[in-house]
């Protein structure tokens, strides 16, 4: 039976040969899919160019080439402007997402050859041998062949329990390997495996807009897109059947509306401004999984950070081992040394454990090899060599997982746990608090070295353990913590300490670090019910001891408070919790399944970039939003001025190239220009209604004006060529006072972009009049502009003060009743 499975044994730790490797690739087993959440070059373009309202452009542009309006297409230039830049920005930034997703991806270890080789997952092919080891995301489909690992299927089955996986066990691709480490067999790869199943199935059923900026644009534009046909062909039947206009008169007026009512510069302004924030923060180390998640971080108003890897350095040390009360300290450090020889635990606790071990080992073999004849010298090269020859035999080992907080190893000498002093000890814990109180003030992070006389480790702990030892560690903080918690504080953010510490030592540290109300803590082991998590959430600033689950229960009960919470982690332990945050950050130090799961990776493990982060997220969003105001002016005008000129029965006043005009100069040049500017002013209100009261005063004043206009022209028999090139100026006027309005408060960037807007109308209006449709004006309509621009100007400042003022009532009405519902 032993000769049978010898071979076999050995071919599995030897793994595949190069050409196994090399007939799976060609045979396509590889585990490489095409599903992707990003676009392709190929999407990216025709998402560009196929769009519906490139479509109503096209059947535009073919109806005035019919009737011979040629003048009339100096949209042209200006939508295929759009197009290219979307499609170049877009690239721009989708290049720079995949060489930085090149260098965050997703590695393996791989048994090759019978050589260990770290390659990408995508790399892997159908029966490589893989070794995966804690905060290891499961790339495949896999069985285990040696070893045993916790596994946490979250990702998958939404149950949060961590389950043993045993040799001949099987592991679902994108769950996590929480502790412990095995060798697995992949057995489903590529497309075949379960996550890519699910991914498909996903994308099959259409991914949703999260971001509140794009599905506000979305809704907008879709109603937009709905109304214009009919009008459209309303205002043709009634121009050419009713008014008796020209065929060409009634095309000409139904494109003008038409082109007013399409917001064609929102979407691509969006666009840029999304992607140039993106390649923004990839000049500082910041890797967005997706563009969209930069509006999330814009309206963060509570940060939850983990201490180690965030507030601390990601590294950790042993500053000292002390035995406990009334144990002896002979043999401490080599029961600890082959604690940490037995546990498969890699975590940074356990490696600065071993690395301490390691240099005292070190010390104290230099020491022996010096003078031996003093018999002080000859007790302690006796204790070396008892030091160096104790090699316990582990005959159960029970890794650390996040749950019970601690791990355990049975020796042939007794069993033996090291954790977290209050889990190992449990209802006994006070016998040693005080023990340990002197170091968790300090901010010291302490673990307890027991001996436990039950007779099971993995069940629950029946038995009290009695201490040996503690393991003393320590984090310093980094330099630049104060500063960046300092900015939170200024912006209005709040921050949330969620650690798996001691409180009282997560507490000292957060305080050193400068975060607000750090003295406010509460040990998680105390919040047995989602009651009181919820109302811990409201009231502490420091959590400490809190499992997985806990993390996740304290986001849901800060978000059904009405927060935006970000997430931030570089464990396994933290990826349930960043799952479920409006948005999540992840160190790449940290875990390779945190960063995977995170929305915004820190390629450099430096927290000082999330104020960056922050800051550019509210710059695109600002700046979108003030420019959507000048977008929206145009088309509540085009839409407000149709129905006018439907019910009154006149032709729309209005031709396309002067529609082009206004903008040009009114709305695209300055909404891309203010876009471009820093704005790192916090995210209040709704997208939409924030944008439509900006815009609608001045789009009622545009119809009131213009419409005022017609009628006078009709009283006058004013030419309707100088009544279109009249109510061109006016709609620049009104135009140019919400530019003003918005830009407030004006600095020498927004005086500039004021003057070169101005200073190209007239050059277009003057010089290139023929082509924008801009005739001489008779006196009596130059006087009529005058006037009606006067009136624009109160007129506007009023109707702001109106709308303002409704928005305020209905929105303390809505205040006042909410506790009452």
């Amino acid at each position: 039976m032993s000769e049978n499975r010898m071979p076999e044994e050995k071919r599995i730790l030897r793994g595949l040969s190069k050409e196994e490797v090399e007939e799976r690739f060609i045979e396509g087993f590889v585990n490489k899919t095409d599903i992707s959440t990003e676009k392709s070059a190929k999407e990216i373009v025709k998402s560009n160019v196929f769009t519906y309202f490139n479509f109503i452009f096209l059947v535009i542009t073919i109806l005035l080439c019919v009737v011979g309006s040629f003048r009339n297409l100096t949209f042209l230039p200006i939508i295929i402007g759009n197009t290219l830049i979307g499609i170049i920005q877009e690239l721009r930034a989708k290049k720079v997402l995949d060489k930085m997703s090149l260098l965050n991806a997703p590695h393996a270890i791989v048994i090759r050859d019978g050589e260990q080789k770290k390659i990408l997952s995508e790399q892997l092919v159908k029966d490589d041998v893989i070794l995966l080891t804690a905060g290891t995301q499961i790339c495949a489909d896999a069985v285990v062949l040696e070893g045993t690992i916790q596994v946490n299927e979250s990702l998958l089955t939404g149950e949060a329990d961590e389950i043993e996986k045993t040799p001949g066990s099987r592991l679902m691709s994108g769950s996590f390997v929480v502790s412990g480490e095995c060798y697995a067999r992949l057995e489903k790869v590529g497309k075949h495996s379960y996550i890519s199943r699910l991914t498909a199935e996903a994308k099959a059923m259409g991914n949703e807009e999260q971001s509140e900026m794009i599905r506000s644009i979305n809704q907008l534009v879709k109603w937009i897109g709905i109304v214009i046909i009919p009008i459209g062909i309303i205002l043709f039947w009634q121009g050419y059947i009713v008014n008796g206009e020209t065929f060409q008169k009634s095309i000409v007026s139904m494109v003008a509306a038409i082109i007013g009512m399409i917001p064609e510069g929102l979407y691509l302004l969006t666009t840029i401004a999304l992607a140039l924030g993106t390649m923004r923060l990839a000049k500082r180390h910041v890797l967005l999984h997706d563009m969209k998640s930069i509006e999330a971080l814009a309206r963060v108003d509570v940060l939850c950070v983990d201490k180690t890897g965030t507030i601390t350095e990601a590294g950790m040390e042993v500053a000292k081992i002390v035995p406990a009360k009334d144990a002896e300290n002979t043999f401490l450090q080599s029961l600890l040394r082959d604690y940490a020889s037995a546990v498969p635990d890699n975590n940074a606790t356990m490696e600065a454990i071993r690395d301490y071990l390691e240099r005292k080992g070190k010390d104290k073999d230099r020491d022996s090899d010096t003078d031996t004849d003093n018999d002080s010298n000859k007790d302690k090269t006796a204790e070396v060599q008892t030091f160096m020859a104790a090699r316990r035999k582990a005959l159960e080992v029970m890794p650390f997982t996040s749950a019970t907080k601690y791990s355990g190893v049975v020796f042939e000498d007794g069993k033996y746990l090291l954790g977290a002093p209050e889990f190992v000890m449990g209802n006994a814990f006070e016998e040693i608090a005080d023990e340990i109180r002197e170091y968790t003030k300090k901010g010291y992070r302490v673990l307890l070295l027991a001996k436990y006389p039950g007779s099971d480790i993995k069940g629950t702990l029946t038995e009290k353990p009695e201490p040996l030892g503690y393991v003393i560690l320590s984090n310093p903080i980094r330099e630049n913590a104060k500063k960046t918690f300092g900015y939170f504080k200024t912006q209005g953010v709040a921050v949330k300490v969620i650690s798996g510490d001691n409180p009282e030592t997560v507490s000292e540290v957060a305080r050193c670090a400068g975060i607000e109300h750090a003295e406010k803590y509460v040990d998680a082991g105390t919040l047995d019910t989602d009651e009181k998590i919820y109302d811990a959430a409201d009231r502490y600033t420091v959590f400490g001891r809190v499992t997985p689950k806990q993390k996740q229960k304290l986001v849901h009960a800060l978000q059904d408070a009405g927060h935006t919470v970000a997430m931030t982690g570089d464990g396994v332990n933290d990826i349930l919790a960043m799952k479920d945050a409006d948005c999540s950050v992840a160190m790449a130090s940290g875990s390779e399944a945190a960063a995977q799961a995170a929305q915004v990776v820190l390629l450099d493990s430096d927290f000082a970039h999330m104020p960056d982060v922050v800051s550019e997220g509210r710059q695109v969003v600002n700046n979108v939003q003030r420019s959507a105001s000048l977008f929206l002016v145009k088309n509540i005008f085009s839409l407000l001025m149709a129905i006018f000129a439907v019910v009154s029965t006149i032709t729309y006043p209005l031709e396309p190239a002067q529609i082009s005009l206004i903008s040009m100069f009114t709305i695209g040049a300055p909404g891309f220009l203010l876009a471009l500017e820093p704005n790192r002013n916090r995210i209040e209100g709704r997208f939409l209604r924030k944008v439509l009261l900006k815009a609608f005063p001045a789009g009622l004043t545009d119809v009131l004006i213009v419409g005022s206009l017609v009628v006078c022209g009709e009283v006058f028999s004013i030419p309707a060529s100088d009544v279109a090139t009249a109510s061109t100026m006016l709609l620049c006027v009104v135009g140019f006072m919400i530019l003003i309005k918005i830009s407030h408060p004006m600095n020498k960037f927004k005086y500039g972009i004021l003057i070169f807007n101005i200073a190209g109308l007239l050059f277009c209006g003057i010089c290139l009049n023929q082509l924008f449709a801009m005739s001489q004006m008779s006196k009596i309509s130059i006087l009529l502009m005058i006037v009606f621009a006067f009136a624009a100007e109160s007129l506007f400042r009023y109707l702001t003060i109106g709308v303002e003022g409704i928005a305020k009532f209905i929105s303390s009405r809505a205040h006042r009743g909410a506790p009452q519902k």
